[in-house]
């Protein structure tokens, strides 16, 4: 066994002091106040030190529970939970759900899936507008609910609408499908994975029901952590308390949360530097605007290449998009790198992000980056196209 392999040395991360475009890195990139107290909360179950309640969302110092109402009120809901990210969340509220029926937009995470299946749910999808724009008219929602009337008989359990899906980025109308699931009186989960935290999200002002985030994607977090936020008419069956006594000591647990696993599993960092980010996730949404003004430009100069055009709705209202490139496909198909090429060009120019292997068409996220950094990996994938033979627009 070598051991030397697993040395501080040996476990740089070779991305450092690169762009890093990936789509899931750029809403959790950490705040210098987050980073402030990493090495201070880094052991183990750190918060547990603190714990007088038996539960991490009722510890006081750190002010963990005075941060779930705080949370509460920046989503415009009533009751808080911190999971082990945004699927965890989706298979919480699905527990309370379990074998009943639920209507997905077909962008949804293939977590919303897995979790409707680990809760024995019978699943139903929106279609979507497909190619070029793929996006999700909220009017598809009510045909939808008609069509499982039906076929079952009755209209489904549950729905749920990706706010904005980690495919095309496209940031789906919320209000109004919330306005259509208050309307046929199914409750609504609003997966923001990639919208909370860096964009304003209102839950009762979006009809929603539920709303799960991700604090590693879109809350500048470490992971893993998410977010369950939840009206009042939900919080009994979904945080519903352990009632199992043990049938030889008496052992019980009522404190405990089922669907929890009894509690929260963000016993350290995660917790801690999602607090220590949130002033600033509080401040940043405001700027929302000027995020979605550079990624517009950004595209703008992306299709100034010859071959190469956006997918997803037009304009851009977010931050995540994903372009096809046949010219960089083809140049992949004749490159001793193949399709490898393109991540290689781009790290030596100091971006990374670009998933390896990609050619025929990529996914980028340009949240949090300064305009002088929008332009340099804007002018990187020109260079890349010109030095390689590709039409490049003045």
């Amino acid at each position: 066994m070598n051991l030397d392999r697993y040395s501080p040395q040996n476990l740089r991360r070779p991305s450092s002091g690169m762009i890093n475009v990936h789509p899931i890195q750029r809403g959790g990139i950490l705040t210098e106040e987050a980073r402030q107290v990493i090495l201070e909360w880094a052991d183990g179950y750190s918060v547990c030190d603190l714990c007088l309640e038996g539960r991490v969302d009722l510890v006081k110092n750190p002010p963990i529970a005075e941060f779930k109402r705080d949370v509460a009120e920046f989503l415009n809901m009533d009751e808080v939970r911190f999971t082990a990210g945004a699927r965890h969340a989706k298979f919480v509220i699905m527990s309370a759900f379990k074998e009943k029926t639920i209507v997905v937009d077909s962008l949804a995470h293939y977590t919303s899936y897995i979790a409707a299946e680990l809760n024995d749910m019978k699943v139903y999808e929106v279609p979507n507008s497909g190619y070029p724009e793929f996006k999700i008219e909220p009017e598809k929602y009510a045909e939808t609910f008609e069509r499982v009337k039906e076929e079952t008989g009755k209209y489904p359990d549950l729905a749920l609408l990706t706010h904005v899906d980690y495919r095309y980025g496209n940031l789906a109308d919320a209000k109004e499908v919330g306005k259509i699931c208050r309307e046929y009186g199914i409750p609504l989960i609003l997966n923001t994975a990639y919208s909370s935290g860096v964009m304003e999200v209102d839950g009762k002002k979006l009809n929603a029901d539920f709303i799960v985030a991700s604090g590693h994607k879109s809350w500048a977090a470490t992971a893993p952590i998410g977010i369950l936020a939840t009206n009042y008419d939900f919080v009994d069956d979904v945080f519903r308390t352990s009632k199992t006594r043990g049938e030889w000591s008496g052992r019980a647990f009522t404190k405990k949360e089922v669907a929890l696993f009894g509690c929260s599993p963000v016993y350290g960092l995660p917790i801690i530097t999602l607090m220590a980010s949130f002033p600033a996730v509080v401040r940043r949404i405001k700027k929302w605007e000027e995020e979605v003004a550079k990624a517009r430009w950004f595209v703008k100069e992306m299709e100034k290449i010859e071959g190469v055009q956006l997918i997803g709705e037009r304009p851009k209202n977010h931050t995540l998009m994903q372009f096809e490139s046949p010219a960089f496909h083809s140049i992949a198909k004749r490159h001793k790198k193949r399709g490898f090429f393109l991540y290689h060009e781009l790290k030596k120019r100091g971006i990374v992000g670009v998933q390896p292997g990609m050619t025929k068409n990529f996914k980028i996220n340009v949240y949090g980056l300064s305009w002088e950094e929008v332009e340099k990996v804007a002018e990187a994938f020109k260079d890349i196209a010109e030095s390689y033979g590709l039409e490049v627009e003045d």
